[in-house]
């Protein structure tokens, strides 16, 4: 089987492109796609892995958030889909060597929602500290509970960051803002943003903080980073709050040292099993517990960050089905040519190996096709290149292309 047999190479116009949208995605995504001459498909929920494999037939751009798992499996029944819009931050749901393997691009929104996030932390800090959902379900059941016991200003406490990324640097300048302290821990050296104090070890920073927030990712190293272990560090009468990954926490130690007393608090946004649809039911260790707030993944879903994230990663599906681009892909060399010179695109995605460019442009030569642009970029075991040429390239190019031993993908865009 030669690679001209796994993938289409011939031009896929816009009306043509299919799209497929899960889980609610915002609106203006659907409609910024629709806009461009896609089909567009949009449904509420996620889909489990045998429906997604029937769903996915046929479509070209998918779009998901962070319930849907794309597998190894999902991809084998996908061979015409191009690339990957997660609408979120993260992208652990996605087998992202699969998807390099299969020159699929795969895109996400690493900033769009970093303001929501910060908000619902600080707002959370606030009514753990003054233990505000306490008060508000005594006040629902009838009881006037008007004591200060147990309520705390937060300036001058201070706050722990692990993970001093996007969402944990400006969640760091914002509760400077509000008179916190504030100390973080990441294992990449960071800058300290305001009057930050960068620690050493988790350790250290569990040692000093009266209130710790996780802002980590969904890599696999850090599945069961807070335990048992690291809450006992913890100063007495803290609290926790974990809006990143649920992986992340051990929800039952977590309700141990709830009970008895020694964490004052906690507020937890993500789940190790969250359920896929709206309304489906949900169990947790950590339910019926009092100043505990528990939000079901909504760390980003403002109708601001949604809208923004919408936008944002639809209109990097349509700059790669398109055009070609990879700007902020996360899996993919990042190139750009000025889409407004695409009268005559290809994009070769390659095994990175010396002399393939080489061999490329000597193949267009012998045929006659003059490069007019080209870009190419490589990162890790992939290739990327895309040439502009000053006509289109007929099937036999294409064909001898498809079957150079190095191609993953081959795509006449225009």
């Amino acid at each position: 089987m030669t690679s001209n047999d796994l993938f289409p190479t011939e031009r896929l116009a816009d009306a043509d492109v299919r799209v497929l949208l899960l889980e609610n995605i915002h609106t203006d995504g659907a409609e910024f796609l629709r806009a461009k001459g896609y089909q567009v498909e949009a449904l509420d929920g996620a889909l489990g892995e045998d429906d997604l494999i029937e769903a996915i037939k046929g479509v070209h751009l998918l779009g998901i958030r962070s319930t849907t798992y794309i597998t190894e499996k999902v991809l084998d029944a996908a061979p015409d889909l191009l690339a990957i819009g997660a609408f979120c931050i993260g992208t652990n749901q996605i087998d992202l060597e699969a998807t390099t393997a299969r020159g699929v691009a795969v895109f996400n929104a690493p900033y769009s929602n970093t303001r929501s996030v910060v908000e619902l932390a600080i707002a959370e800090i606030i009514s753990l500290a003054r233990r505000l959902n306490e008060k508000s379900t005594d006040m629902h059941n009838g009881v006037w509970n008007k004591s200060a016991a147990g309520s705390h200003e937060v300036r001058g406490r201070t706050l722990g960051i692990i993970g001093y990324g996007n969402i944990g640097s400006q969640l760091s300048v914002v509760a400077e803002a509000l008179g916190l302290k504030v100390v973080f821990y990441d294992i990449d050296d960071k800058l300290a943003l305001g009057n930050a104090r960068r620690c050493s070890t988790i350790e250290e920073l569990l040692e000093t903080s009266d209130v710790v927030s996780l802002h980590v990712d969904g890599r696999p190293g850090n599945a069961g980073l807070f335990g048992d272990e690291q809450m006992a560090l913890m100063k007495p009468r803290s609290l926790l709050l974990n809006l990143s990954r649920g992986i992340a926490v051990d929800t039952k130690a977590l309700r141990e040292h709830i009970e008895s007393g020694h964490i004052a608090g906690a507020a937890v946004d993500v789940f190790p099993i969250e359920p896929k649809r709206q309304g489906d039911p949900f169990e947790s260790d950590l339910q019926g517990l009092k100043n505990v707030i528990l939000t079901p993944h909504v760390g980003g879903s403002t109708e601001e960050a949604q809208q923004d994230i919408g936008r944002f990663v639809a209109s990097k599906l349509r700059s790669y089905a398109s055009f070609g681009g990879t700007s902020l892909s996360v899996n993919m060399p990042e190139i750009n040519l000025p889409a407004d010179a695409a009268k005559h695109r290809l994009a070769h995605v390659h095994r990175n190996a010396p002399g393939v460019l080489a061999t490329i442009n000597g193949l267009l030569g012998e045929h006659g096709v003059n490069i007019e642009a080209q870009s190419l970029a490589t990162r890790g075991e992939i290739g990327y290149v895309l040439t502009d040429v000053s006509a289109e390239v007929g099937s036999e190019v294409l064909t001898e292309l498809a079957d150079l031993p190095e191609t993953v993908r081959l795509r006449q865009l225009s």
